[in-house]
């Protein structure tokens, strides 16, 4: 079948079925008409505005309409997009962009203003409107190549600077085509976009559905991060199929579900999954394994209720038109059953790193076991074993490369920031895994000489140039780094960290009220730290969203009170939590009666300070 291109097929749609919605935004609802007339629109100002053929535009955008209308327009434009997340910092946005060579960026009015200045142009969509005039007429749509560039993500980098991967049409049509058939879709389906646009699920999110005449509905964001509110969600919106990330996903096959809900896939994937289904889920669980080189997806496979021989689920099986295989330092194919290196071939394979030749050919390999003359074999870095049933078991990483919460991070690109910091002389950064599976990232750091620094101060100077996710949420002071014969740091000689050698921020206060005091114990627990300080940061102690989740699920059973989720995230320190706490019972007890209001406080535990 000769690949087609993404707006190849929505045009089709649009033709078939024009009034049928394409994407749900909330209370909007865009028909197929919309989107693709709207698309055309983009696509003509950026043609007039000079954009070529595999030219790179940028979409920094939050997760929307909008978002989909901007990465369909640019297709049509016969460009690439660049998808790139609002939430980055100044600097690292302006890294990005330099290395993409952009020259356009679409964007929203309220990130527009804090885009970086450069030598690229914003053009600003609003409310799924494309904000300019033209007096040039629509130019005819590009059709472009199947060997052409469709999309260029960036991964983190262990230069120090992110790799962008370059993904063509043909790449990007094995994926959708295989979408299709694996999972029966029809235009009868609504699948979620969840991801953030800067995450390369995204691509799977929004295609293979749009080009199937489904709908794509975007995920709420105040229910974003709640098991029960999202489950409750997806019922009520009908959804049929849904990727979620590993971590949220094993939280959601645990919650009751209606047996008549429409959901007939939850597909999940970006980190190890630990847990099996219960049986009687009314959906499959589907895992799902790929790099962002091999366009999202590689291997994949439906999750059985029963965990045979204590062994997590495995990865599945290839795609299709996806080989795998499984070497060993000499590249040579080692028995089934065998931890070897996988590499993964055929047409989903990418066609290398933006402006990195040297880094394309030690990581893309020519095919030495396919048929496929000129293919190539993407070494992907991560240990795999061939199972008796010919599924794939995933062992792990073989490089330093780690995974935090589902996104690859390079520690080298961590520690390379770490070292701009005056007061550093060097640096190591590794992940450290919990007792839960929970991974973060520890900075070893060697102060200069003299020198003072703190914790929070590191993490606001990090901050400044990487996103939230890639800083370490512990610096341990050591006198040097301990080396092996070979002159590598000898992880294990590391010292662990303690109060002596952990570094703090400037002000320590223990918390102080009994709510503090309750909550500084519970998160000790769930953060799996020693302590717990009035003023430290949920977030930089390790917290995530799901953590969240569970900080406001015991609220709810301790206090009874709904501390919403958006507060967790502006205002989440220890002092900060306990007063919005405060606030909430305080409220609560006074639209109460006298009589209630007693007897309220007499259940409360004794922890709460009313």
């Amino acid at each position: 079948m000769v690949p087609m291109c993404v707006h190849e097929f929505i045009q089709g749609q649009a033709k078939v079925r024009p009034d049928a919605v394409a994407v749900f935004d909330g209370d909007k609802r865009i028909t197929y008409r919309e989107l693709d007339q709207r698309a055309s629109k983009l696509a003509a100002w950026l043609q007039a505005s000079g954009v070529q053929e595999e030219d790179a535009v940028a979409l920094c955008m939050r997760r929307s309409a909008d978002f989909v209308i901007g990465a369909l327009g640019v297709l049509k434009a016969g460009a690439a997009y660049v998808p790139l997340d609002p939430s980055y910092p100044k600097n690292r946005l302006a890294m990005l962009l330099e290395d993409s060579g952009v020259r356009l960026v679409v964007t929203h009015p309220c990130v527009a203003k804090q885009l970086p200045q450069g030598s690229w142009q914003a053009l600003v969509m609003d409310g799924c409107a494309v904000n300019f005039d033209t007096d040039s007429s629509p130019l005819p749509i590009r059709n472009a190549d199947p060997a052409s560039l469709a999309y260029i993500i960036f991964t983190s980098g262990s230069t120090g600077r992110p790799k962008g991967v370059q993904i063509t049409h043909a790449n990007l049509f094995n994926l959708i085509r295989w979408h299709h058939r694996a999972f029966g879709v029809t235009p009868n389906d609504k699948a979620t976009m969840y991801a953030s646009p800067g995450f390369d699920a995204a691509v799977w999110e929004i295609w293979p559905y749009l080009t199937a005449g489904a709908s794509v509905a975007v995920v709420d964001e105040s229910v974003r991060t709640s098991p029960e509110g999202l489950r409750e969600w997806i019922v009520t919106n009908e959804v049929t199929i849904s990727f979620l990330p590993t971590a949220l996903a094993e939280a959601m096959v645990e919650l009751p579900w209606p047996a008549n809900t429409p959901m007939r896939f939850l597909l999940t994937g970006a980190d190890t999954l630990r847990r099996y289904p219960p049986a009687g889920l009314p959906f499959a669980l589907v895992n799902n394994y790929g790099p962002t080189e091999c366009t999202v997806v590689a291997t994949s496979g439906i999750v059985p209720s029963d965990a045979l021989s204590g062994a997590l689920p495995s990865i599945g099986n290839p795609i299709d038109d996806v080989q795998v295989y499984l070497v060993d330092e000499q590249l040579q194919r080692v028995p089934d059953g065998t931890p070897g290196e996988l590499l993964i071939g055929g047409a989903s394979v990418g066609c290398g790193y933006l402006n990195s030749p040297e880094l394309t050919n030690q990581k893309f390999i020519a095919d030495r076991f396919g048929n496929n003359k000129g293919g190539r074999l993407y070494r992907t870095g991560d240990l795999a074993r061939m199972l008796p049933d010919g599924q794939i078991a995933f062992l792990g990483r073989i490089d330093e490369q780690v995974k935090v919460r589902g996104y690859r991070i390079e520690p080298a690109e961590v520690t390379s920031v770490l070292e701009r910091h005056p007061a550093i002389q060097t640096s190591f950064v590794m992940a450290c895994s919990k007792d839960s599976g929970e991974t973060r990232l520890v900075a070893y750091i060697v102060p200069i000489a003299n020198a003072h620094v703190r914790a929070d101060e590191l993490r606001r100077f990090l901050g400044e140039h990487l996103p939230e996710y890639m800083v370490p949420s512990a610096f341990v002071t050591i006198a040097s780094l301990p080396l092996t014969v070979h002159g590598k740091v000898d992880r294990a000689a590391l010292s662990a960290a303690t109060s002596e050698n952990l570094l703090i921020d400037e002000a320590i206060e223990s918390p102080k009220s009994e709510i503090e005091q309750w909550l500084a114990s519970f998160l000790a627990t769930l953060l799996g730290t020693a302590r717990v300080n009035r003023d430290d940061n949920f977030f930089n102690l390790g917290g995530h969203s799901l953590m969240g989740a569970q900080l406001i699920a015991r609220v709810k059973q301790t206090f009874d009170v709904e501390l919403p989720l958006r507060s967790l995230f502006d205002h989440p320190t220890i002092r900060e939590i306990s007063s919005e706490i405060d606030t909430l019972l305080q409220v609560k007890l006074n639209a109460m009666s006298d009589e209630e209001a007693r007897r309220i406080l007499e259940t409360l535990p004794a922890e709460s300070s009313l």
